[in-house]
C-alpha cells in the first residue's frame, strides 16, 4: 500500500529523507519551547475520512540516537484524539475525542501514560488503546470538569472514571533501540500483535476502533495522570535528537 506522509516540524526541527527511509530530527534546547519532527498521513483529513482500517500491517526498521531521550518518540496508529482544529492553515477541521491507538511508544519521565499500575506508564512499550466513540454532547460535561482536575481527590475519581471507560494494554520493552530492529504492528478487529525482529512482544485482545492515521514522531514533551491523580503537561530540555526509519510498509 502506498504511504502519503507528509513532514510536519517546528521551527529549528527537520525531516529529511534518506536513502532507504527517513530521518526526523529536533534540534537541543531547554524546557519551555516544543520541538517536534513528524511524519503522518492525515493532517488534513478529517477523523472519519483517516486512511487505516482492519485488517492491517505495518513493519519497518528503526532506530534512535539515544536510549534515554527526554519526551517521547514512536511510531504507529492513532485518532488524534486532542486535536482541536478549526480547520485554519490546511488543517481539517476536529473536535477532542476519546483516544483509540495501536503503537510503539517511548515516554520518558515524568510521562504517566497508564490508567492500569500493572502496565507501563513510561519507559518504551508496545501498546494499545480503545475508547468508545462518544457523542460530543456526552463528553462535553467530562470537559466542563478539566478545571476540578487540580482538586487531587476529584482528579483521582475521574482518572479511576477514566480507567473504566478507555481500555489499554501495554507490554514493556527492553531492546537497544540505539541499534536497527525490525518493528510489525498487526492490527486485526478482535486482536492486535506487535513483534520485534520476529519475536511477539504482546499480543493483546484490546485493539482500537477505526479508522486511523499513521504517526511517525519525535519530541520533547510529556504529559502525566499518575494513580496518586496528579496532574502535569510540558516540555523538557533535550540534546539533539533523531529518529531514523526505513520506508515503512503496510499490508491491508
Amino acid at each position: 500500500m502506498e504511504i502519503g506522509l507528509k513532514p510536519r516540524c517546528t521551527p529549528g526541527a527537520s525531516v529529511n529523507r534518506t536513502d532507504n527511509g527517513w530521518r526526523m530530527d529536533i534540534p537541543a534546547g531547554v524546557r519551555g519551547a516544543y520541538r517536534l519532527a513528524q511524519l503522518d498521513d492525515y493532517f488534513a483529513l478529517s477523523r472519519r475520512h483517516f486512511h487505516h482500517a482492519t485488517p492491517w500491517t505495518l513493519s519497518l526498521h528503526a532506530k534512535v540516537s539515544a536510549s534515554n531521550l527526554p519526551g517521547t518518540w514512536g511510531f504507529g496508529l492513532w485518532n488524534d484524539p486532542f486535536c482541536f482544529s478549526l480547520g485554519f492553515g490546511g488543517a481539517a477541521g476536529r473536535l477532542p475525542v476519546l483516544p483509540n491507538a495501536a503503537w510503539f511508544f517511548h515516554a520518558s519521565p515524568p510521562n504517566w501514560l497508564s490508567f492500569r499500575d500493572e502496565i507501563p506508564a513510561h519507559g518504551f512499550f508496545a501498546g494499545t488503546i480503545n475508547s468508545p466513540r462518544v457523542p460530543l454532547l456526552l463528553l462535553a460535561p467530562a470537559l466542563l470538569a478539566l478545571p476540578f482536575l487540580a482538586l487531587r481527590p476529584i482528579s483521582r475519581l475521574l482518572r479511576k472514571l477514566a480507567g473504566q471507560t478507555v481500555r489499554q494494554d501495554a507490554a514493556e520493552i527492553s531492546v537497544d533501540v540505539t541499534k536497527w530492529h525490525e518493528y510489525s504492528i498487526q492490527w486485526l478487529r478482535e486482536t492486535t500483535e506487535f513483534k520485534i525482529d520476529g519475536e511477539t512482544i504482546l499480543q493483546t485482545a484490546i485493539s482500537p476502533e477505526p479508522p486511523l492515521g499513521l504517526v511517525l514522531w519525535i519530541d520533547n514533551q510529556f504529559a502525566a495522570w499518575t494513580s496518586e491523580g496528579q496532574l502535569g503537561y510540558g516540555t523538557l530540555d533535550n540534546p539533539a535528537a533523531c529518529l531514523e526509519i526505513t520506508a515503512p510498509c503496510i499490508n491491508t
